[in-house]
């Protein structure tokens, strides 16, 4: 799933997927924007079959490859 998810961000922001860790703060790198939120969104309600609620739009869910591993797992498991 970190590599999925790292490969989507990497391929949306024309990166380098190596320069992606796990624990890169990706918009407080300048990795991604809100434009690149709303497409991995949509990645991830795709490729996992969940919904983002408006409610879970915040950093700690979205901030980090490890995190949005942590959010997607919290959503599968209810």
């Amino acid at each position: 799933m970190k590599e999925e998810i790292r490969n989507f961000i990497a391929e949306t922001a024309f990166s380098d997927p190596s320069v992606i860790k796990d624990d890169t703060l990706i918009f407080d790198e300048g990795i991604f924007d809100s434009m690149g939120l709303l497409g991995l969104i949509n990645f991830i309600e795709s490729e996992y079959n969940i919904v983002t609620e408006d409610n879970d739009l915040q950093e700690e869910n979205f901030g980090s490859v490890e995190r949005i591993v942590c959010f997607i797992q919290k959503k599968l498991a209810a």
